[in-house]
């Protein structure tokens, strides 16, 4: 094991801090100003009077907390089971004795997994004790090392272990009334969203940020890919994306130095300001166990234990909830509440700590009398903190919270801790497709524009701002570009297949003369390849439902239930203007919606079913990638299942909507919860494998910069080389007046001129031959914009739409219709004649193409506004 001179194994190191900068630490903490990671490191080796000073500042910054949380003087803790659902795992951490082999548990009379049974049968037990939290435990991805736990699954009817997880968290919701807490190591974006429905909280221990502790041999992560602290990291985001309260924390004494415990408090806070997701923080001391290859290392001392408790409580703050295992402290509990804990984390009257088997727990009135001595009450809270509980939605899943609200005293969020535990029903919310709220916003947003220019709950949703601000600036800085701008348009003449990229990522910079050759180069492009014909499509957006807490930063569509604009369509209204469309000579109806908390994720297929009824021969062409995700996470299917589903209701192709930026460097800024680049791609490309064809899109013009075009085009190229399944790229310029990432202070005002001709030119030429039609947005551009795009690359227009809700909210001033009449105006100023076409750039019949001339310029009756 590698150590160094200031390792935080053991007492402080005599050639540690010196006594100046102890004191210059000591007094910046009692001033209450921030720390920096070398302060916090000297702080960390506060002993004696030093380390008395330095919990006496941390237990006030504690109380300052309480007291605005509307708690003063109350110690919290959870009465809880702890279920070991399976004790298999990929890693191989060097200090846990809770991992075993499949061979240790057959000889123990042990399934590789607790049968539902065992898992009940502890949980109906705790339910009698009036325990309300089940926390349920297991290994990381123990089948992809032991073909034993592969075998369990297989034969249980599990596609994998998050799936049993989803599976017995339900039956103890239903069966036992115990709130599922879920500690099942790394999970996925896909996974949060699949696990979110069924639990209240979740929770990961960071550990440590130190690298080479998981990457050295001998380093007690070693050989653990789960441990690699950046894939930790990324699943604290995820879970902050994902609006899941959070569990996490450090395990200090395995070989850290105090700067890199430091360090590690640091990434800590930096997720929890992002997101105001990290629920609570564990502070836990390592604990040396025998027949484990760190049994000689020697146990943090509980000095040890008690500064870095008070180091975290100054870093992370007054509201922060910081914890300590109790059965690890021999009893010394008056010391770390002095130190600033304000809650013991789960205590069971049942089961052991699987965790730490030698460690007994506490009993509860032995905590409570302590707790008393020290000056504090001790209070019960549910696995979920109090916080998460009064926040509601988007923090609770509606599917969850008759299950918290049966547990809660809704004064406090606490615990009622007379409340009869039992189990309720877990079922989808009802009513999904009630008609609610602004339902004639489509025509009133040009008539009547918004209610306000934001959410009121604007500087809460999308993270902190201030974070926001430092992640966006390294990627608004200005690039220099050495590449010749002349040899790059040369290649692009003779053959664009061969731009490489530096000469791609001049020409996306090009200015004056030399933009005026790359777009004249784009358009010969597009000549040769689709002739002169600018098409465009008679089609109906319907906007189903803009109620939203996905929580993106660049939409201004999105609203709470309760705001003023908000609204969701019945299933008759979404049919009834599927129809009206088909009646005005629509050949497609193009339907997305807000990621509503109530939507089952069965009501996307009784959208498509309600049209194909309605109008068999109706192209539906709706959900996008961030839909699909949602269905299928709230169904339980796999993605691929969910779209073949879809399709068997009617569902014909989808639009490659929720792409933004394919790269996580922009879109985690311009998104706080939407799907990941890897899982849009994952859902595009099994789309296309079903044969359910797609659009593909750009959304540019606001943190990102030519580099991030490029890389999104070169991935698109990429998609349809290996499945065909594109029908066009569509350009969308950023729309900036109400977006909040503008109103923010952190975006940019949209894309200018120049930059939408050089985006749709090297669209036409990087996506050339595979991608053969480029869209241009009349809504987001108007008619001159759109018309300059023609003669930049550009071969279609898109469509009618009929009504277009989204871009009118961010703020777009071209209206939400456009007639036939109008679309070959658009095609006239270019120079070029205009083709109706179908969703698959098909010749549009007949029947239909006299049916929009004879309705051409009337909108559809406009539908009655519900109460």
């Amino acid at each position: 094991m590698t150590t160094s001179a200031t390792s935080g194994t053991g007492p402080a190191d005599p050639t540690g801090p010196t006594e100046n900068s102890m004191r210059r630490a000591l007094k910046r903490a009692r001033d209450g100003v921030a720390l920096d990671v070398t302060e916090a490191a000297v702080l960390l080796q506060a002993r004696g009077e030093h380390l008395d000073a330095l919990t006496a500042s941390a237990a006030r910054v504690r109380d300052a907390g309480l007291e605005a949380a509307g708690r003063p003087g109350v110690i919290t803790y959870s009465k809880s089971v702890f279920v070991p659902l399976t004790r298999l795992c990929r890693d191989k951490c060097h200090y846990c004795t809770f991992v075993t082999v499949p061979g240790k548990l057959r000889r123990e009379g042990h399934g590789m997994f607790m049968s539902p049974d065992e898992v009940l049968d502890i949980a109906r037990k705790g339910a009698a004790l009036g325990c309300k939290e089940a926390l349920i435990t297991l290994g990381d991805k123990p089948e992809e090392r032991w073909p034993e736990a592969r075998e369990w699954l297989d034969a249980h009817g599990y596609d994998d272990t998050i799936a049993y997880v989803r599976a017995i968290s339900i039956r103890i919701l239903e069966e036992t009334g115990l709130l599922p807490h879920l500690n099942p190591g790394v999970l996925t974006w896909t996974d949060f969203q699949r696990l979110k429905p069924v639990a209240p909280s979740m929770g990961m221990m960071l550990e440590t940020t130190a690298t080479r502790l998981w990457s050295e041999p001998g380093g007690p992560h070693h050989g653990s890919p789960d441990k690699e602290p950046a894939v930790r990291l990324r699943v604290l985001e995820d879970a902050g994306r994902s609006s899941v309260p959070f569990t996490s924390g450090i395990l200090i004494g395995i070989g850290e130095t105090y700067e890199e415990r430091a360090e590690s408090l640091f990434a800590l806070r930096k997720v929890s300001r992002a997101y105001h997701g990290i629920q609570e923080l564990i502070i836990q001391n390592f604990r040396a166990k025998p027949d484990t290859a760190m049994r000689g290392m020697p146990d943090a001392e509980l000095d040890e234990l008690v500064a870095t408790v008070a180091v975290a409580r100054h870093i992370m703050g007054p509201s922060a909830c910081l914890q300590a295992p109790p059965n690890l402290v021999d009893a010394e509990y008056e010391r770390l509440i002095g130190a600033g804990i304000d809650d013991w984390g789960g205590v069971s009257p049942l089961t052991i700590d699987h965790v730490n088997p030698e460690r007994p727990w506490p009993q509860i009135d032995e905590l409570a009398a302590k707790s008393q001595a020290a000056g504090f009450e001790l209070r019960e809270r549910l696995c979920v903190y109090p916080e998460f509980v009064q926040r509601g939605e988007p923090w609770l899943d509606p599917r969850l919270r008759p299950h918290v609200a049966a547990l809660a005293d809704p004064a406090t969020g606490l615990a009622r801790e007379d409340a009869t535990v039992e189990g309720h029903a877990w079922q989808e919310p009802d009513e999904a497709f009630t008609a609610t709220g602004r339902t004639d916003l489509h025509a009133t947003i040009d008539t009547e524009g918004r209610t306000s220019d934001r959410r009121d709950d604007f500087d809460e949703v999308y993270g902190d701002w201030g974070a926001l601000r430092e992640a966006a600036a390294p990627g608004m800085a200005p690039e220099r570009i050495d590449t010749d701008v002349r040899a790059a348009l040369a290649t692009a003449a003779d053959d664009p297949t061969r731009l490489t990229d530096d000469e791609a990522l001049a020409l996306l910079h090009a200015d004056g003369p030399a933009l005026d050759a790359l777009c004249s180069i784009a358009d010969d492009v597009r000549k040769s390849v689709v002739g002169d014909d600018v098409t465009y499509i008679v089609t109906r957006n319907i906007n189903f439902t803009n109620v939203c807490y996905t929580g993106c930063r660049f939409c201004a569509f999105a609203q709470r239930r309760t705001d003023a604009d908000a609204y969701t369509l019945s299933l008759d209204q979404v049919a009834d203007r599927a129809q009206q469309a088909w009646e005005v000579g629509a050949v497609e109806v193009c339907m997305q919606g807000g990621i509503h908390p109530d939507l089952p994720g069965a009501a996307y297929f009784d959208i498509a079913r309600a049209v194909k009824e309605r109008v068999p021969g109706m192209h539906v062409h709706a959900f996008s990638p961030m839909e699909v995700v949602n269905g299928a996470t709230r169904t339980g299917l796999s993605i691929r299942e969910w779209l073949g589903a879809a399709r068997e209701a009617g569902l014909d192709s989808i639009p490659g909507t929720a792409a933004e930026i394919l790269d996580d460097e922009v879109r985690w800024i311009l998104t706080k919860g939407k799907l990941p680049t890897a899982t849009w791609i994952e859902v595009v490309e099994t789309a296309h494998e079903l044969g359910i064809r797609s659009s593909s899109t750009m959304m540019y013009g606001h943190v990102d910069q030519p580099r991030h075009w490029l890389g999104h085009l070169r991935t698109l190229a990429g998609i349809q080389q290996r499945t065909g399944g594109f029908t066009e790229f569509v350009t969308l310029p950023f729309i900036h007046t109400n977006a909040p990432v503008y109103l923010a202070g952190i975006a940019r005002p949209g894309p200018t001129l120049r930059d939408n001709r050089a985006v749709t030119a090297m669209a036409r030429l990087l996506l050339h031959p595979h991608i053969p039609n480029i869209q241009t947005s009349w809504v987001k551009l108007g008619t001159e914009g759109a018309a300059e795009m023609l003669r930049s690359g550009a071969n279609d227009l898109g469509g009618t739409l009929m009504e277009e809700t989204i871009s009118r909210m961010a703020g777009s001033s071209y209206g939400s219709y456009k007639s036939v009449k109008d679309l070959i105006a658009v095609a006239d100023a270019a120079g070029r004649p205009a083709k109706p076409r179908t969703t698959l750039y098909g010749p549009v019949p007949e029947e239909r193409q006299r049916a929009a001339r004879d309705s051409d310029g009337h909108l559809p009756q406009l539908l009655p506004v519900l109460d």
